[in-house]
């Protein structure tokens, strides 16, 4: 099944990445992808789909989609490295996966989000995106 990554969420302040279930009055009711434990966030909380995500590069931005999508190809079936990797090692990947990431504003601490979120996915759901044409047919 293809991952539609305008419901998969990431909240500030937890960890890991939640399902988009339905919108509350309150906020909205996620399932974590890991345990697929249900719980409800509040609207104060900040959400970001990891559609919306960007990533500098010299000339323009690039969809967090996009980048998954290189890390595959330069990874293949292998994991990305863990985000307690050195930082020589996550920048040599990203080298490869996106060579012209904007050095003075794609940071380390960046692409240790990246790395965890990519693996997250690998394991919990799947690096097969829904194209953004798609998902909103589907709406």
């Amino acid at each position: 099944m293809k991952t539609d990554l305008t419901k998969i969420l990431a909240v500030s302040g937890q960890s890991g990445l939640f399902l988009y279930i339905s919108a509350t009055r309150t906020g909205a009711v996620v399932e974590a992808l890991a345990d697929k434990k249900r719980s409800s966030v509040s609207a104060t909380s900040k959400i970001t789909s990891l559609a919306d995500i960007s990533i500098y590069t010299d000339d323009e931005e690039v969809k967090l989609q996009q980048v998954f999508l290189n890390m595959k190809e330069v990874l293949g079936d292998a994991d990305a490295p863990s985000a307690k990797s050195n930082p020589e090692e996550l920048k040599a990947l990203f080298e490869k996966a996106l060579p012209t990431y904007d050095r003075d504003r794609f940071y380390v601490s960046h692409m240790k989000k990246v790395v965890e979120w990519y693996n997250a996915l690998k394991k919990y759901a799947s690096l097969d995106f829904v194209e953004p044409e798609e998902a909103a047919e589907q709406e």
